[in-house]
């Protein structure tokens, strides 16, 4: 038999990528962490970490053992959960947010939800890129946008609305498309190779625009933007100030893009946590009364956001 309080500790220090780390996120001495990791890898008969220069790695086994535990471990919390739904919650809430909106939209979110729980320990990842919340041991993940088929549970927590816009200088030197498919005339700010897509009277047009300015987060192409090196496609809420200043305008504003959303999403499990359904309450309570119930399989489209 496995001590739960090695699995927990092996988990931790493999998404931690090293026992130092491993022991600063669990406030405990690095020689009982060390004496966890041992006492585990001999009941086991394997080695799980391979130690280097820079920390630990997991070795071959290592990494399908730490998919195993991570469940366990999330398992068993939702079941002391279960027992005990009242109770103040405790340990450790890993969460992957996009760097787009993300500090300025989500994080004071998650500080209110900090502070309502003192005993809650909440840990968020910031990043534009597509983050694995099994592989990387996270307990929930924030997308804007829309979401791709995956066995990951979501929940929808808000609407997301955007446009396409320029600056008043770059309408001025190159006119303004009429429609999607006049893009292809014109400098398109761009995380990489997305299509865009356009809604009209039911219809949807995609689009695959070009351009020589591409950045990972849309702050950077909302710059861009503003200093009128093309169109971009950009969320409502990131650039309303400049809207309102009058810095960008809106384009093809008879073609809006689908509907998107913010959605939390988690791996798949048959218990949700009671600290991820409280996440997901109080980003609902933010961004939108009455959310969804939890649902697999949403429609396959691009994605904006980390998680």
């Amino acid at each position: 038999m496995f001590d739960l309080e090695d699995l927990a500790t092996f988990v931790e220090v493999a998404d931690a990528g090293g026992v130092t780390a491993g022991a600063r996120r669990l406030g405990l001495p690095k020689s009982i962490v060390s004496r966890r990791l041992k006492r585990l890898e001999a009941a086991l008969d394997t080695e799980l970490l391979t130690r280097t220069t820079r920390g630990a790695a997991l070795t071959e086994a290592g990494v399908t053992f730490r998919q195993h535990a991570a469940r366990v471990v999330a398992e068993l919390e939702a079941a002391r959960e279960a027992v005990s739904p009242e109770g103040e919650l405790t340990g450790r809430l890993r969460i992957a947010a996009p760097l787009t909106l993300g500090p300025t939209h989500f994080a004071p979110v998650l500080a209110r939800l900090a502070s309502r729980h003192p005993q809650l320990q909440v840990h968020t990842a910031y990043s534009d890129r597509f983050v694995d919340l099994v592989g990387e041991g996270f307990d929930a993940g924030i997308r804007v946008g829309y979401l791709t088929d995956s066995n990951l549970l979501a929940r929808r927590i808000g609407p997301l609305r955007g446009r396409c816009v320029a600056s008043p200088d770059y309408l001025a030197s190159h006119g303004e498309p009429e429609t999607p498919e006049a893009l292809v005339e014109h400098q398109c700010l761009m995380q990489g190779t997305e299509t865009w897509r356009f809604l009209k009277d039911g219809q949807i047009i995609s689009v695959r625009p070009q351009g020589r300015f591409k950045a990972d987060n849309g702050v950077a192409l909302a710059a861009a933007a503003i200093q009128g090196l093309g169109i971009a496609a950009l969320p409502d809420l990131l650039i309303q100030d400049a809207i309102a200043s009058g810095a960008l305008v809106t384009v093809l504003a008879a073609w809006p893009p689908p509907p998107a959303g913010i959605y939390l999403v988690r791996p798949p499990s048959d218990f949700q946590t009671r600290k991820v359904r409280v996440l997901g309450d109080a980003l609902s309570e933010c961004f939108e009364s009455g959310a969804l119930v939890w649902e697999a399989d949403i429609p396959s489209g691009a994605h904006h956001g980390s998680g």
